[in-house]
């Protein structure tokens, strides 16, 4: 049993680590500014605020899945990945060192959001390469409320660069929050 389970986990590592290097690809072709609001290159994603603990209007819900599928998503800038992660600044490094040819094919597909309060809301979502599923389990992530902005929770980013890194995550991970 233990075999089988590192067996999988030797498996699904490396192709974590393409489909997040892929995922958050074009980061060095960003500029500095993140004052504007969060947006999704195909979908507008404005600030709403309107959600309440346990329900949230379908507009928030909205703008939670296309800001978060933004933020995987190779076409977006680099300074507007950075405006959709907590504390994205901190984490400026790790994006553009993730970055790489095979990016180009990988994003996240949102299943659900579920609002935990007015601030904070449970993302499940799936890495995808090429449009399909990656070879990596579906993850459950936490969006939050910054500044009038629905970000990727930076401790979600963490996650997904620990497991990409045999359970070792970034230094920078300590330090967020």
């Amino acid at each position: 049993m233990r075999f089988h389970h590192t067996a999988r986990r030797i498996f699904l590592a490396p192709a974590l680590c393409l489909a997040l290097a892929a995922a958050v690809t074009a980061c060095s072709s960003g500029s500095s500014s993140s004052s504007t609001p969060a947006t999704s290159p195909a979908a507008p994603a404005g600030n709403s605020s309107s959600a309440s603990a346990g329900g949230g209007s379908s507009a928030t819900t909205a703008t939670i899945k296309a800001n978060w599928e933004a933020f995987f998503n190779p076409a977006t800038p680099t300074a507007k990945r950075i405006s959709l992660l907590q504390n994205g600044q901190k984490f400026a490094a790790e994006i553009q060192a993730l970055s790489g040819g095979l990016a180009s094919s990988a994003s996240a597909k949102v299943n659900s959001v579920t609002m935990t309060s007015a601030t904070q809301a449970t993302v499940k979502y799936q890495i995808l390469l090429g449009g399909a599923p990656a070879p990596i389990p579906a993850q459950t992530g936490v969006a939050v409320l910054n500044n009038g902005t629905w970000q990727v929770g930076d401790a979600s980013f963490c996650t997904l660069l620990s497991f990409a890194n045999n359970g070792k995550a970034p230094s920078v991970c300590s330090s967020a929050g």
